[in-house]
């Protein structure tokens, strides 16, 4: 997702009417992930990279053992980020969700939480004076899935030990599986959540 954002938001750079410049950061979770090829693709887009190293995976796997670690790997990932953002200077930073990813979450929300909720196209957070976007809100899985293929992308494996086995992916299996009798399922979902508006 990050990748194809990367490279739609470098190629936008060459003929937005306002210019911006661009950074790529990744949150490197300490987990042995080599991500020199990400890297090399920064350089050949002409865009600065910069990796955090940070010990996230070993405190949430080995020191706290964390039954279900997404929640408090997706914070400490946010604060890494988040600090990053700060020392560079970046008013924005723009996320790779999807539409698949919002219709997800919406369900994760109501079916975990008793609540409808989604995360917005745009997010000013006062506390880092940082504005989130999401350019990618209106592409489904498999549009980025194609793009990232047909560009042949240097997608790096996830060593994470909790991928695949989480709420989010019992939420995607959960979609899949109604899928089946009601093929426009994510169709109306996501049309409810702009209806909403949510």
């Amino acid at each position: 997702d990050s990748l194809t954002l990367l490279v739609l938001l470098a190629k936008l750079r060459d003929f937005y009417p306002a210019p911006f410049e661009l950074c790529a950061v990744t949150i490197d979770m300490g987990l042995g992930m080599d991500l020199s090829p990400v890297a090399e693709l920064c350089r050949e887009l002409d865009i600065p990279y910069e990796c955090v190293r940070t010990e996230i995976g070993p405190i949430i796997f080995d020191y706290r053992k964390e039954k279900n670690p997404c929640s408090m790997c997706a914070k400490m990932r946010r604060g890494a980020l988040n600090e990053q953002l700060k020392k560079m200077g970046c008013a924005k930073v723009a996320l790779g969700h999807h539409r698949d990813d919002a219709v997800e979450t919406f369900l994760m929300s109501l079916l975990f939480e008793g609540r409808i909720s989604c995360f917005q196209p745009v997010t000013y957070l006062d506390r880092t004076g940082v504005t989130q976007i999401r350019p990618m809100l209106y592409l489904n899985e498999q549009q980025v899935i194609h793009f990232a293929d047909a560009q042949n992308l240097p997608v790096v494996h996830n060593p994470c030990p909790a991928d695949k086995h989480t709420k989010r992916q019992e939420i995607k299996d959960l979609i899949y599986r109604l899928g089946a009798d009601y093929p426009d399922i994510k169709d109306r979902i996501f049309g409810a959540m702009q209806r909403l508006p949510l």
